[in-house]
């Protein structure tokens, strides 16, 4: 199994505001459960601790094999979710392991 984690932060200044898009985008990833293959778990978090080394936004996914994360990357309906994640954020930290 593959747990793939990732955090943003979310700009201050994007349309929208800081805490209506982290609501957003804990919504648009959570819709992806169960319409990619090879995802076995999706869970997304959003911080309440304001600090400047915090992160807003976490998601923590398990997938069946590397491959079942590879085909997740391109699937239609991942990209539809992280187009917007790209237009919210300011940063982004991933890490990818094997359990």
């Amino acid at each position: 199994m593959i747990k793939h984690i990732v955090m943003w932060r979310i700009a201050a200044n994007a349309d929208g505001g800081k805490s209506a898009n982290a609501q957003e985008v804990k919504r648009r990833l959570e819709a992806l459960q169960g319409r990619i293959p090879g995802l076995l778990h999706i869970e997304v978090g959003i911080n309440f601790v304001e600090d400047e080394q915090a992160a807003d936004v976490v998601r923590i996914s398990e997938f069946t094999s590397r491959e079942a994360l590879e085909a997740y990357q391109i699937h239609p309906a991942h990209n539809e979710a992280a187009e917007f994640v790209k237009t919210v954020r300011s940063e982004r930290r991933v890490v990818d392991f094997e359990v």
